[in-house]
This record gives structure tokens, C-alpha cells and sequence, in this order.
């Protein structure tokens, strides 16, 4: 398996705004919120221009680097949770008789519709059930979106769940198609800078 690209390469320090935090570790705020009830609901949001130290200390002064510490090690956390690319492209190919990779689209069903990946399932809670009610939980199960924003909180779902083989598409379908398979057409949201 290639090593992940996940490796993050940015200093996460007090004067680090909010916004850029959560760019550069997509599951600070699900961390933050878990240990912390931070920014989880209006009466403990923050600003995207607030900086972390701010945000610590208008909250019970809590400890800088006890939560930077936490961040990174929840963020190690969750770069285990990712599959490559690539490495989900070998596995689609390499499968055999019932152990292909389960794939689940986040996406809307407008984009679903236009391209997904191959004999991936639209997520539903419908499917969901399914999947709890009769699905084998050491089947590779991944979960994908559009740039792989959304899918780190659905997969800690299932592994929560007891799902232990539960994966998030890194980038989503645009890294796949750009990494994997140019095949896979690649398209830009209407809201997307």
C-alpha cells in the first residue's frame, strides 16, 4: 500500500486561525467538539478568523497545547481511516468472487447519477440499515464524496458500529479520477471556488 498523502505539513500553533485549522485537519472539529464541546452548537461556535488560542481561552482557558495535541493525535486518527486512491482502484481490480470493496457515495443523487464509481450504492439511511442489519463486518466498506470532505465522520460511524474494515476515500472521486482513473470524469459544483 502506498504511503498516505494525508501527512500534514502544516504548524498548527495559537496564532493559527480556524478556518485554516479545519482546512488542514478535517476532523479538528468533530475533536474539538468530542473532548471539548467546542463548536459544536451557536453558544460554543467560533469565527473562522478566531485563532486557536483565542478559542482556548475564551473557553475555560482550556490548555493550548493539550489541544493541539489533541488535534494532531486525532488527526493521526484519522488519516488511518483513509484509502488511497490508488490503492482502492487495485483493490476494485483484484477482487474476487464476494470480496470486492462495498462503495458508498455520499454525494447527491444528482451526482451519483452522473458519475460514480463502479457499482458503488448511493447512502440512504435505508442502506444504512441494511448495512447493519446484513452486512459482513470485516468486508471492506469505502466511503466516498466529492473532494472527501464528509466521508471521515460516516466512516468513524460505522467503525464505531463495529465496521472494523470501514475506509474514507482520500479526496474523494476527484482524486480517484485524477489519481486512479481517468476514466471517472472529474466536474466542478456550482458553489466550489
Amino acid at each position: 500500500m502506498a504511503p498516505s498523502k494525508a501527512k500534514n505539513e502544516f504548524e498548527l500553533n495559537g496564532d493559527s486561525e480556524m478556518a485554516a485549522i479545519l482546512a488542514a485537519f478535517p476532523g479538528a472539529k468533530r475533536a474539538l467538539f468530542a473532548r471539548y464541546h467546542i463548536g459544536g452548537c451557536q453558544s460554543c461556535s467560533y469565527r473562522d478568523d478566531e485563532t486557536l488560542a483565542d478559542v482556548c481561552t475564551r473557553n475555560e482557558d482550556i490548555s493550548l497545547a493539550e489541544v493541539i495535541a489533541h488535534i494532531e493525535s486525532s488527526h493521526a486518527e484519522d488519516v488511518k481511516m483513509l484509502i488511497e486512491p490508488i490503492d482502492l482502484k487495485e483493490q476494485i481490480e483484484n477482487a474476487t468472487n464476494g470480496d470486492a470493496p462495498r462503495l458508498l457515495d455520499l454525494r447527491t443523487r444528482e451526482e451519483h447519477e452522473a458519475v460514480a464509481l463502479p457499482n458503488a450504492e448511493l447512502f440512504s439511511n435505508d442502506l444504512l440499515q441494511s448495512i447493519f442489519g446484513n452486512e459482513n463486518k470485516e468486508r471492506l466498506i469505502v466511503l466516498y464524496d466529492h473532494t472527501g470532505g464528509n466521508c471521515l465522520d460516516q466512516a468513524a460511524y460505522l467503525l464505531g458500529h463495529g465496521f472494523k474494515n470501514t475506509k474514507a476515500l482520500r479526496g474523494g472521486i476527484d482524486a480517484y479520477a485524477l489519481e486512479a482513473d481517468s476514466t471517472v470524469a472529474r466536474y466542478k459544483l456550482e458553489f466550489e471556488d
